[in-house]
């Protein structure tokens, strides 16, 4: 029933090993399952993160302010994403977690196409709710699938290999967004963007497998062990340093999340000129030329960042857990000197490779934040457990983050009379900021986390 697979490197899918619940399938099909997770949240992120490249098409179309891209952008989709990700993380403790899955990726799918047909901004506003509303049910049951698949020693690897859909979600939506918006308008690409989904959701329900019933046989506290929210919500509160992780991986959010529909609108604003050089090198418009540039850049930076994440706390973590909290807690503090001096240079070429390295440095919290929260808790706590640590990470990160940048740079262009080009700059250099607290939260969790790891 259980194959166990050969020492390897493979970042993929850990090398299983004695204990038959930690390795419910064989190496290959288990490479396969990580691969489709991967494939899905790469497309959760394309269809959430391609209105930024948008946003100046959008914002000019429609008339919007910069709060309202903010909004629109982060609180109206983070409400719904976090508040419906708690009862579905409830129902994939007890049900098929790859059918919730599934089910979320064609109904997020839709949205998302959808969103090329809207005319005003209450209309974009409410396909914006229901992607949120699709992908509340993707990552919490994925965690927990994937802390089911792999051992727990790999566990931060796993986790932080389909945390690269993020990045590569990123860069797929920055580069087809632009490029397809130039072409053919921000509509048509909406529309490009929903229909991958409908077959990963095909592949989601009839290929991947749910482990639960195999993992059973061998585990009788599986079977009999069930949690409510308030039972695992009371276990937390114990643990000091999953709060501590869950609020410095949201400052963490509230920073990548705040400054992603503003960066391609401060290259436009501030450097508009150099820009329009540099596109017309590749025969491209501005719009296009950023979205690639920031697509490529950023998101190739950003997925080695969340690979090397993984790795790193991983070997940290064999002879010290402290590595899973001392790797996000220095790349914090040392993205703060690094981007404000990419948004301060007088050129946009030198600002973009700048950002490369603010890039290899911002994800790397994603791994072992992520193994934390599935390692902190009992296995019939994980998906809830989850849920709840993404509930503070995007209520903070995605609601408040893109919401809070685009009102700061309204302050300072039309308060502080600075303009909408040095408005959006000193709004990206004051949010930036709040890495130094990401910092202090990471490195203060080193106290407790060696006694309070559980599983």
């Amino acid at each position: 029933m259980t194959e166990t697979a050969s020492p390897s490197t493979d970042p993929i899918v850990p090398p299983a090993t004695a204990t038959v619940s930690q390795a419910p399938y064989s190496a290959a099909y288990t490479r396969y399952a990580m691969l489709l997770l991967l494939a899905i949240y790469t497309i959760n992120f394309l269809d959430r993160s391609i209105i930024n490249i948008l946003a100046e098409p959008i914002k000019n179309e429609l008339k919007l302010a910069d709060w309202q891209l903010g909004l629109m952008s982060g609180l109206a989709f983070a409400l719904f994403y976090t508040i419906l990700g708690i009862p579905l993380a409830q129902l994939a403790e007890r049900r098929n977690r790859p059918m919730i899955i599934g089910a979320s990726v064609a109904v997020w799918s839709g949205f998302t196409a959808l969103s090329g047909a809207t005319t005003n901004f209450v209309q974009l506003v409410l396909c914006r709710i229901g992607v949120g509303i699709g992908e509340a049910g993707c990552t919490p049951p994925a965690h927990s699938l994937i802390a089911d698949y792999v051992p727990k020693e790999k566990r931060a690897s796993a986790l932080a290999f389909y945390s690269m859909g993020t990045p590569l979600g990123g860069l797929l939506g920055l580069v087809m967004g632009g490029l397809i918006a130039d072409a053919y308008g921000w509509r048509f690409a909406f529309l490009v963007a929903g229909v991958p989904g409908l077959l990963f959701a095909a592949l989601c329900f009839f290929t991947l497998r749910e482990p639960r019933k195999i993992l059973a046989e061998h585990s009788a506290r599986i079977t009999s062990a069930q949690a409510t929210f308030r039972e695992t919500l009371s276990y937390l509160m114990k643990k000091k340093t999953f709060w501590l992780i869950a609020l410095g991986a949201a400052i963490k959010a509230f920073i990548g999340y705040g400054h992603a529909p503003f960066t391609a609108s401060f290259f436009l604003r501030v450097h508009s000129e150099e820009i329009a050089r540099l596109a017309s090198m590749f025969e491209l418009k501005s719009v296009g030329f950023m979205g690639l540039a920031l697509g490529l850049m950023g998101g190739t930076a950003g997925m080695i960042s969340a690979w090397l994440g993984g790795q790193i706390a991983d070997r940290f973590a064999k002879t010290d857990l402290r590595g899973y909290v001392v790797v996000p807690a220095i790349a914090s503090l040392l993205a703060v000197p690094i981007y404000i001096i990419a948004v301060s240079v007088p050129s946009a070429s030198v600002a973009l490779w700048i950002l490369v390295i603010n890039g290899l440095l911002g994800s790397l919290w994603y791994g072992p934040v992520y193994a934390i929260g599935q390692s902190i808790v009992p296995p019939h706590m994980r998906a809830t457990t989850s849920a709840i640590l993404l509930f503070v990470i995007n209520l903070i990160g995605l609601g408040l983050g893109p919401t809070v940048v685009g009102i700061i740079s309204d302050i300072m262009a039309n308060g502080v009379g600075l303009g909408s080009a040095q408005g959006v700059r000193w709004a990206l250099m004051i949010s930036t900021c709040f890495g130094v607290l990401a910092f202090l939260l990471f490195w203060m969790a080193r106290k407790t986390i060696r006694e309070e790891m559980e599983s």
